[in-house]
């Protein structure tokens, strides 16, 4: 939702740094918060600032989520 897209294209290879740089600021200020999650392929990272992904990959941005 913050991005106002489904999705955003990146040239890769892409670090952290290349991330936050390509993000609306809004996004980048959402997925830097410690409880937002990445995944790569579909696999979770543990350290979001030691990402790098390569051209093709998909990263995912997970936000908190309520439970109830």
């Amino acid at each position: 939702d913050l991005a106002g897209v489904p999705s955003i294209d990146l040239d890769g290879p892409c670090n952290w740094d290349g991330l936050q740089a390509a993000l609306p600021p809004g996004l980048a200020e959402a997925a830097d918060e410690p409880r937002t999650r990445v995944a790569v392929n579909g696999s979770l990272i543990t350290d979001k600032r030691a990402l790098k992904a390569q051209p093709g990959d998909e990263i995912a941005l997970l936000p908190p989520v309520s439970g109830g």
